[in-house]
């Protein structure tokens, strides 16, 4: 295979649409074979502003326009989007946090990178639902981010001020529906005690 050239690489990637890959993504759009010769390549497109690193062996094609949360997304999967994050995307919470949040139900993990902080927070695997694709990202239904805020909250990881809710655009039967699913008596105490 002979050298790529920069626009060819430029050219695909945006024929494609690949804003965010991974070094085999790379690899396998580009047929090349050894780990070494993409790292090369991306090295080189690096330094030239084209792409940039997220974390190790994940990239975004910057000459394409790209979202934090579908790069939320990205850096650690299966997640969506929730909690502060999803509530201010959705009008519920006035504040805008300044992490981008997310629930998974692998670990725990806070990413920082492009100067931003992704956090992501563990919810049992049995709690993992109540999200939609909208646009190119995964997010809580606007009654799954507040549950997921009430649930932490329940455990003292989240205060829960309702003066800073705006609970009119909620559907309660719908996160009524949620709340049985949750089978935990210290949420269901908590829940009674805030009066929601």
């Amino acid at each position: 295979m002979g050298r790529l050239s920069e626009v060819e690489i430029i050219k695909k990637l945006s024929l494609e649409e690949l804003n965010l890959f991974t070094v085999s993504d790379f690899k396998k759009l580009f047929s090349i074979k050894k780990d070494n010769t993409a790292y090369k390549i991306i090295e080189r497109l690096t330094k030239k502003g084209i792409l940039k690193r997220l974390t190790k062996r994940k990239y975004l094609f910057s000459l394409l326009p790209c979202s934090d949360f579908k790069i939320a997304n990205f850096l650690y999967a299966p997640s969506y989007i929730s909690l502060e994050s999803a509530l201010s995307f959705y009008g519920i919470l006035s504040q805008f946090p300044y992490q981008i949040t997310s629930i998974t139900f692998k670990k725990s993990k806070t990413i920082e990178t492009l100067n931003k902080e992704f956090s992501y927070f563990h919810i049992k695997k049995e709690l993992f639902f109540g999200y939609i694709k909208k646009e190119d990202f995964l997010i809580a239904l606007p009654e799954k981010a507040l549950f997921d805020y009430l649930y932490f909250s329940a455990k003292g990881l989240r205060i829960f001020e309702k003066s800073e809710f705006n609970l009119k655009k909620i559907n309660k039967n719908l996160l009524t529906e949620f709340v049985k699913k949750a089978k935990n008596n210290q949420f269901y105490r908590f829940l009674e005690k805030i009066k929601l």
